[in-house]
């Protein structure tokens, strides 16, 4: 029985057409790899806060530049940080607060909830550079978000909190920065100069070598430094 003769079609197709299926190919790798990158970018902000960040721009000391590049830090240069919203409210526990009567300390806002798994993780490292830098003009305050008392009482004793956290049970008090903090990005931190103007933000749980470095660096400024001219 005489072999059939082989195919010829399959050679004859021009190079041209040939190239195109390889083209793209590359080019689909080439954008599932883009996209692959940009969710391990986006995976790595939504594990540093239980809800969503904002972008960044990275400086300052570089004692705390790696903690800086795992959460959004924001450092706003001297001479041209904003100014602070009005502060104040119902604290946690009782009692009542004007952040108004801080003016000439370094402040420290964190916003908080019981129900925030970073948040608990963040907890001690908050404790630790505030008792470490009382002594230096520095301040620390929370705001309790969408959160019950009972429960953040409850957090507040097991971390041994001892500074104090306004109730912010709607958000309306985060909600006065104007987006600088974004309403779901749990644990944030705000640190706030001598002058009551915005030096930096946190979105994500603080590090302690972030957070010590940057308060020490604005309790050592003088009030009016960060003041816009």
């Amino acid at each position: 029985m005489t072999a059939p003769p082989p195919c010829t079609e399959r050679r004859s197709v021009p190079s041209a057409r040939k190239a195109a299926p390889r083209n793209t190919r590359r080019s689909a790798r080439r954008r599932r790899a883009w996209r692959a990158a940009a969710l391990v970018a986006a995976a790595g902000l939504a594990l540093a806060a239980c809800g969503s960040g904002g972008g960044s721009k990275t400086s300052g000391a570089s004692a705390a530049s790696a903690q800086r590049g795992q959460s959004a830090f924001t450092q706003y240069p001297v001479g041209k940080r904003p100014a602070a919203p009005a502060i104040s409210g119902e604290l946690l526990g009782g009692g009542t607060l004007d952040l108004a009567d801080w003016r000439g300390d370094v402040v420290v806002i964190n916003v908080w909830g019981s129900w925030c798994v970073p948040c608990r993780a963040e907890a001690p490292t908050l404790k630790k550079v505030s008792d470490q830098t009382r002594k230096l003009g520095v301040r620390f305050v929370g705001f309790d978000t969408r959160d019950n008392d009972a429960a953040a009482l409850a957090f507040e004793r097991t971390y041994k909190i001892t500074y104090p956290s306004f109730r912010d049970p709607d958000g309306q008090l985060v909600l006065r920065f104007d987006g600088r903090v974004p309403f779901s990005a749990v644990p944030s931190t705000v640190l706030i100069d001598r002058s009551g103007r915005i030096a930096a933000r946190i979105i994500g749980p603080a590090s302690y070598e972030t957070l010590d470095t940057v308060v020490r660096e604005l309790a050592a400024e003088k009030p009016g430094k960060g003041a816009t001219a």
